[in-house]
């Protein structure tokens, strides 16, 4: 376990960010949330390009001099630093199914719910109408597969749960309804009951009562 504190540079508005933020909750880890304003493009100063990352996104964490970029590898690092083998699998089936879901995260969820909440949050150039039905065609698909497991690779939650979570439970701030998938929201209620949840800022576009 972790003493000191993780540093996690981000920003409160950003799935990608909370992703982190939630899985050191999860475990347990003491941390320190430093803001990267992305509004006012803190993420492409020199400073941060040349010191955090080069791609110039967030989130970035710096454990006790460990500086490491990008919320998936983020997630598969705390999880194999910290996590006593509970949020990935050891075995080689288990950590396949756990990739393929980040690989999603990666894919679908970004060009799909990410995107659209991106286009009514933050007025980012998108193609919403298109945005919006990837997004359904991805719930679709999380929708069988909750249909048939608590979580999205068995019935314990991983990180793959985690870098899903955000985007989803956010998705009616991109005007994407979860009112047909009663099994999306079965799970996004069992990641909000897990010990230590803590939820990102909610925004007051999109459909509020989704």
């Amino acid at each position: 376990m972790s003493t000191h504190p993780i540093k996690l540079y981000g920003f409160k508005l950003s799935g990608h960010s909370h992703r982190v933020e939630l899985m050191l909750s999860l475990l347990g880890l003491p941390s320190e949330f430093v803001l990267v304003d992305l509004t006012q493009g803190a993420h492409k100063t020199p400073e941060f390009l040349a010191t955090f990352n080069r791609f110039g996104q967030v989130p970035v964490i710096d454990d006790n001099g460990t500086v490491l970029a990008d919320s998936n590898a983020i997630l598969v690092y705390l999880a194999t630093q910290y996590g006593n083998g509970q949020w990935l699998p050891a075995d080689p089936l288990g950590q396949a199914r756990v990739q393929r879901w980040l690989s999603v995260a990666a894919g679908q969820l970004h060009v799909g719910p990410a995107s659209a909440r991106l286009a009514l949050v933050f007025g980012a150039p998108v193609d919403l109408d298109a945005a919006i039905s990837r997004s359904h065609a991805l719930l679709a698909v999380l929708e069988q597969q909750l249909s048939q497991t608590r979580f999205l690779v068995d019935e314990q939650p991983s990180i793959a749960d985690i870098a899903l979570y955000t985007y989803v439970a956010h998705a009616p701030e991109g005007n994407v309804s979860l009112a047909d998938y009663p099994h999306v929201r079965a799970w996004l209620a069992s990641i909000e009951a897990l010990p230590g949840f803590v939820g990102m800022p909610r925004t007051a576009v999109g459909l509020q009562s989704q």
